[in-house]
């Protein structure tokens, strides 16, 4: 049996390792805690809260827009937050968007609603929820690459993983809280004062997130290639990233679909679809969310275990291909109402499909940049696409409804969009690791990036 005997700095570099995949995890959940628990309450809550005014149909499409603001304010918090995590360091950067993130979320379970103080109420929701996403664009970046950054050669995938197990979590206790408070109290009080709970949670779950976090050390890449104190930092890191990788941000964005498709549409139109179209119970889709947001917890790191064995195409391509094949069943089931057959293709497609593609996304995407504009280049092309993409997905899915009543176009919008990923995915060059992920010429780093 052989034995394997470890130096100082390999235990010290291990630990290291350790850490960084355990602070990004936690920060993740809490991050994707607040930001998934708007989108489960603005489909339950804030159409009749905030617009009470407007239709049953228009009160849920402005709800699902205002869900969508988070999302354009997304890039603008990964340019920000790049910027000065390439220039500064990412451990910074990852402290203050947990905290701004916490803040903001606080706030809107504190925010009057329209029969108190009118149109103030949902201008000042759209307001904490464009800082919720300002805060979030800066989140996948730099939890991100301080899990890829600082993981062993060969296990990329595995210890990054965490920043996408952190979504599953999030989703669970973000579903879980507000189905709790759906069985534990009557519709009246829940619509009243119930759904304030779960926001006002969060203050507590950020000051764990900003201690665990403030302990962690900064990315040894990093600290290599731009010094401790930035000696080497490039002068306005987005901009270098655009030059010298401009297809990049287009892939992201095309590699993005088949995930931000298949999650969304399961988590947030198809309760509001399921409960005011067809009738169903509002808990079918809440059990189901936390369900799939349970499984992912071992599926993603499953799957990326599996991609830093077999190489990360094989394993994105296939999510992306079950992904196009599930989303005509899925509707097929739901207009069935068959309870069975909704659960099995909500989780082909959220985790199956969904799990097997965001499980290789973070040695992916971060391999596409070179580490000094790696934070600008990876988060603001992750943040772009998450608006492209996702942001809006409920609600042009909503819109697309509402065009003839039926949900053709929608299962045409989700299989479209899988079948975009699947195509740039297939003519792309991925291996086992970050260096191979991006073999192709356009996507190498330059060889002598411009300093200030």
């Amino acid at each position: 049996m052989k034995t394997i005997i470890l130096t100082s700095e390999q235990m010290i570099a291990n630990r290291r390792s350790r850490k960084a995949a355990f602070g990004s995890f936690v920060g993740a959940v809490v991050d994707w805690y607040d930001f998934l628990l708007y989108g489960i309450i603005a489909a339950l809550v804030f159409n009749s809260q905030f617009f009470p005014s407007v239709s049953p149909t228009i009160g849920t499409l402005a709800a699902f827009a205002t869900f969508g603001v988070g999302f354009l304010f997304r890039p603008l918090g990964g340019i920000v937050f790049g910027h000065f995590g390439d220039r500064l360091g990412r451990k910074r950067m990852l402290v203050i968007t947990v905290m701004m993130m916490g803040v903001s979320t606080a706030l809107i379970g504190l925010l009057p609603t329209y029969a108190s103080i009118g149109w103030y109420a949902p201008l000042a929701l759209v307001v904490l929820r464009a800082l919720q996403g300002f805060a979030v664009g800066g989140e996948w970046g730099g939890a991100a690459l301080m899990a890829v950054e600082s993981a062993p050669e060969g296990k990329k995938a595995f210890y990054s993983s965490g920043v996408q197990v952190g979504y599953g979590v999030g989703l669970v206790m973000a579903t879980g809280i507000v189905s709790i408070l759906t069985h534990t109290l009557d519709n009246d009080a829940f619509m009243a004062w119930g759904w304030r709970i779960p926001f006002l949670i969060s203050i507590v779950l950020v000051l764990v997130a900003a201690w665990i976090r403030s302990t962690m050390e900064e990315s040894q890449e990093f600290v290599e290639k731009v010094g401790v104190h930035g000696e080497h930092k490039v002068k306005i890191p987005v901009l270098a990233a655009l030059r010298n990788h401009p297809e990049s941000f287009l892939l992201i964005i095309a590699l993005r679909m088949a995930e931000m498709f298949t999650m969304y549409i399961v988590t947030a139109f198809a309760l509001a679809y399921s409960t005011k179209n067809l009738g169903m119970s509002r808990d079918l889709f809440l059990n189901i969310s936390l369900l799939v947001g349970a499984v992912s917890c071992v599926t993603i790191p499953a799957f990326a275990m599996l991609a830093d064995r077999i190489g990360l195409k094989r394993v994105y391509v296939t999510g992306a291909v079950i992904g196009l094949l599930s989303a005509l069943p899925f509707f097929l089931a739901m207009e069935a109402r068959s309870v069975a057959w909704i659960v099995i293709f909500s989780v082909l497609l959220a985790n199956i499909a969904h799990d097997m593609v965001v499980s290789v996304q973070q040695p992916l995407f971060t391999a596409f940049f070179g580490a000094e504009y790696r934070y600008s280049g990876a988060g603001v092309g992750y943040q772009f696409a998450s608006v492209i993409c996702g942001g809006f997905t409920p609600f042009i899915a909503t819109a697309l409804l509402g065009v003839d009543g039926s949900w053709h176009a929608v299962a045409a919008y989700l299989a479209g969009g899988c079948l975009l990923s699947v195509v740039v995915s297939s003519r792309m060059t991925m291996g086992k690791s970050t260096v191979q992920a991006c073999a192709a010429p356009a996507y190498q780093p330059p060889q002598q990036p411009e300093y200030q």
